[in-house]
């Protein structure tokens, strides 16, 4: 099961965020919450893996 971590307000923040997971050697997924409409960006959950939720977390905080 995967598990949101973070919500970022844009698709950017949120490849960023990927990013810095990714590069600690986490998995990590994006899901858009809506759809984005009239180029207004819509919010995006960055989800890891249950069992990588802890370490997910100490990265972001350390942020």
């Amino acid at each position: 099961m995967w598990a949101v971590v973070y919500i970022a307000p844009n698709r950017k923040e949120a490849e960023r965020m990927k990013k810095v997971l990714s590069d600690e050697g986490l998995l990590v997924k994006l899901r858009e919450l809506g759809q984005s409409i009239a180029g207004h960006n819509c919010s995006v959950e960055v989800l890891v893996p249950e069992s990588e939720v802890d370490e997910a977390l100490d990265i972001i905080n350390a942020i």
